[in-house]
């Protein structure tokens, strides 16, 4: 049974790994519930958890989550032992804390940026992470932690995504590294164009033209003793047969 259950966890695993980029170390979201289930049934959640998910692991928790056992007094003192031992995550209620379940709803958004694995017992927020894709979550039956197949949301999300509808976190962040190694900047990030300063106009620019004069040619003139040649033109003749000849024009 104990095989079985590790072939599920691995199957579970590799379709968070391949579909929504988990990576070691798994960050592991716990709250009060899962540590007094642990405590009850014998479980050493440091030891036993990266044996079942067979990878490096991070604990962690919220400052909401220790507050509210805190506020229960003795009945949970040995779950708010083991779960001070974890890595506190910052959550947005510090100086107002929040019920457990809505601080660990509020800690994935919308899309589970941080890839948090969540480890709880209250029904409340596991009914909250089923409407959240990419969420993986852990609980514990009997003496034994169970990894859950993933959620409808999750299926329909990577089914969306195979089809060419949405875009998945990992392609959008891949998207933009190659906008910004090419130089190319998202429109969004522009804003809006700079007006350009109007500026007087060259008062160079403005003088108006100057015409240019037609060269004349120039004559040649005789050097001295040097013989004026005279210009000849060829009689014609005139209607009546009379050769009448053409005045010479002179070079003078």
């Amino acid at each position: 049974m104990k095989i079985k259950r590790q072939k599920q966890a691995k199957k579970t695993i590799s379709f968070y790994k391949y579909n929504f980029s988990f990576r070691e170390p798994f960050q592991i979201l716990i709250d009060g519930t899962f540590c007094q289930a642990a405590l009850k049934n014998k479980i050493q959640i440091k030891e036993q958890m990266p044996k079942y998910l067979m990878g490096e692991v991070q604990l962690c928790t919220t400052n909401c989550a220790l507050k509210e056992l805190e506020t229960i007094g003795k009945q949970l003192y040995g779950a708010k032992i083991i779960l001070q031992k974890f890595q506190v995550r910052k959550c947005a209620h510090l100086k107002n804390p929040v019920p457990a379940s809505e601080c660990l709803l509020s800690m994935l958004e919308e899309t589970n940026p941080h890839h948090y694995f969540v480890a709880t017992q209250d029904h409340a927020v596991t009914a909250g992470l089923k409407k959240i894709p990419g969420v993986p979550l852990l609980y514990i039956i009997l003496n034994t932690i169970v990894l859950d197949k993933p959620s409808q949301t999750s299926l329909n999300h990577v089914q969306a995504v195979q089809l060419g509808e949405l875009v998945t976190p990992a392609q959008q962040q891949s998207i933009r590294n190659l906008k910004e190694e090419q130089g190319i900047k998202d429109r969004e990030r522009r804003g809006k164009k700079r007006k350009r300063k109007q500026s007087n106009p060259n008062p160079l620019s403005c003088l108006k033209k100057k015409k240019k004069g037609v060269p004349t040619p120039s004559l040649k003139k005789t050097e001295p003793g040097e013989k004026r040649k005279r210009s000849r033109r060829k009689r014609r003749k005139a209607a009546g047969g009379d050769n009448t000849a053409a005045p010479a024009v002179s070079n003078t």
